[in-house]
């Protein structure tokens, strides 16, 4: 058996040629602190995102999935005002009953769903 203590981190790739533009969305419109990354071969960013990070580095392009990460959030109204004013893609997800939904789309492709526990 394992015993899990809390995620660590989680990773979202971009091509390598938008990775200052991942950068600058991720840190200036989501409003991720940055943090320090050790230096390893590849290139990439790190940042704080509640009490995970986000490690974002390079990878060819792939088509879209389902694949996502989700974060609970306090006011997912204001989250979603706030994407909307920099014009994000939207997916609406499936109603799960005590949570309200929804994801959206980088600009790299990457789906990111955001939820809040109803009370």
């Amino acid at each position: 058996m394992i015993n899990f203590k809390r995620a660590d981190h989680f990773q979202i790739v971009v091509p390598a040629e938008r990775l200052e533009e991942a950068r600058i969305f991720y840190a200036d419109i989501i409003g991720l602190e940055q943090i320090e990354r050790p230096k390893f071969r590849s290139k990439g960013y790190w940042f704080n995102i509640a009490n995970i990070q986000l490690h974002l580095s390079t990878e060819e392009a792939m088509p879209r999935t389902s694949r996502h990460n989700a974060f609970e959030v306090t006011n997912i109204a204001a989250a979603r005002e706030h994407l909307k004013s920099y014009e994000v893609e939207f997916i609406e997800e499936p109603v799960i009953p005590g949570r309200e939904r929804f994801s959206f789309i980088d600009p790299f492709g990457n789906r990111i769903e955001l939820l809040e526990m109803l009370k």
